[in-house]
């Protein structure tokens, strides 16, 4: 038994009012096509094939990305429906091998991969599943309509549908499992007369019933598509609280779930610990033991075990053992602090390696350099890295003292248990246990503040 995947991805999503692709709108740290397409994955398809349209090449892109696989791409040139779109995926030849195929909207971030399942297991034997919910409110929605025994009939499009039809409350949700060869043979005669003028992937529901279809039902917080950008936001709530809620059964302590973002790519380990306002999104990694916030936005970071981060934006930043960071600090990235490192209030460190046991306490800016261990930078410190042309590096030794309001201007290099005198501005190498100090001596005037009175008038 062959089966696939055709995910539904051409619209632009006009309620959303964006020139982004509906699809491409991230919500709780994955667009909303890769949450489909992240769902769809343990199913453990023969072959998925994602139908594109509006910003064709972006969708195709991020579909590749997000499936985890190789994914075929068909291309609607012209958006005329459900049912044209499903229609132009049988005509590429991608599901001429196929016994059964999966249809679902890449709009859908909450589906899950066991009711997808479940539609596989009722189209065994039968024309087609498809996932039905009952809503609360089901304005927007195409309804199911059920015979006398309670066997589905008909969807009817809101649009199409008469006073009676419109009070229905179970809805679809547009997720079907058809048999491969009885949706191509329905599809083939689709028409467009309707309200829209489309050809709706609904319409070929009526003709399969002889041949069994079977409804799946659903709770609608499951299997809701997002339209808008409030019904956006709303999904975000449910994803973020389902994925934190997950964290702290194992084992990872958030003070506070409310103030609290954690993106659905993060890992964070059993026994970190997540404070009020911390922001985690991309790849970040947070290993045992660490203590991340309050108010703190990681970006594809990584925090070893032990280290404490506070107050601090990092992004593409990694964070060693034990090593403290903030508050008020900004990691850019392919900065590095090694064990025990530290970075303090006010410091700015970018594609430099702060080694272990170092300190950069206070006020400085640390940008292209390698520093040894155990040294420390005093407040104000200042890596001069730019030239106004090139990047230049600059390299701080072990053990290394560099003095207060000190401008080492790149390249430059400070060997081993060297000084610099606060207030210098080094220029050139210092070597290892030497002292480097570069200002001029203190002129003090007598009676300079009395004169300055004098001379003002009256």
């Amino acid at each position: 038994m062959t089966r696939a995947a055709v995910v539904l991805a051409a619209g632009k999503g006009t309620r959303f009012k964006s020139e982004l692709a509906k699809v491409l709108h991230p919500v709780a740290g994955r667009s909303l096509l890769g949450w489909v397409l992240s769902a769809i994955r343990p199913l453990d398809l023969d072959r998925v094939i994602v139908v594109v349209g509006h910003q064709a090449d972006m969708v195709a892109g991020e579909a590749q990305r997000a499936a985890g696989r190789p994914v075929v791409i068909v291309r609607q040139t012209e958006q005329r429906g459900t049912g044209h779109a499903v229609r132009m995926a049988f005509e590429s030849g991608a599901l001429d091998d196929v016994d059964s195929v999966l249809v679902v909207p890449g709009d859908a971030p909450m589906v899950a991969g066991a009711p997808l399942a479940a539609m596989f297991d009722a189209q065994t034997g039968n024309a087609a599943a498809m996932m039905t919910t009952v809503l609360e409110d089901p304005v927007g929605y195409g309804r199911i309509v059920r015979d006398g025994p309670g066997r589905v009939v008909r969807v009817v499009e809101e649009r199409d549908a008469t006073a009676g039809q419109r009070a229905i409350r179970e809805v679809n949700v547009s997720m079907y499992v058809f048999d491969a060869s009885s949706a191509r043979r329905e599809l083939s005669r689709l028409s467009t007369d309707n309200a829209q003028g489309e050809e709706y992937l609904t319409d070929i529901v009526e003709p399969l019933v002889a041949d069994g279809v079977i409804a799946v039902s659903a709770p609608p917080e499951t299997v809701r598509g997002v339209n808008d950008r409030e019904q956006l936001a709303a999904a975000g709530r449910v994803l973020r609280a389902a994925m934190l809620s997950e964290l702290m059964r194992d084992g990872v302590t958030i003070v506070d779930p409310a103030a609290t973002y954690v993106g659905a790519e993060c890992v964070v380990a059993p026994d970190a610990t997540l404070l009020p306002g911390t922001h985690l999104e991309g790849a970040t990694r947070i290993a045992p033991g660490a203590v991340i916030g309050p108010y703190s936005r990681l970006v594809d970071t990584t925090v070893a075990a032990g280290a404490h981060v506070t107050f601090t934006v990092a992004s593409s930043a990694s964070i060693g053992p034990d090593a403290q960071v903030g508050p008020f600090t900004y990691l850019r990235p392919q900065a590095e602090l090694a064990e025990r490192a530290k970075a303090g209030a006010f410091v700015e460190v970018k594609q430099s390696l702060i080694g272990p046991g170092t300190k950069v306490p206070h006020l400085s800016y640390i940008g292209n350099t390698v520093i040894g261990s155990e040294s420390n930078i005093g407040a104000a410190t200042v890596t001069v890295n730019y030239d106004g042309y090139r990047k230049h590096p600059t390299t701080i030794g072990d053990r290394v003292r560099i003095g207060a309001d000190t401008m080492l201007v790149a390249p430059v290099k400070i060997g081993d248990d060297a000084y610099t005198g606060a207030g210098s501005v080094i220029t050139s190498d210092v070597p290892a246990g030497a002292l480097a100090v570069e200002r001029n001596e203190q002129r003090t005037i007598e009676g300079y503040a009395e004169r300055k009175r004098e001379s003002r008038p009256t």
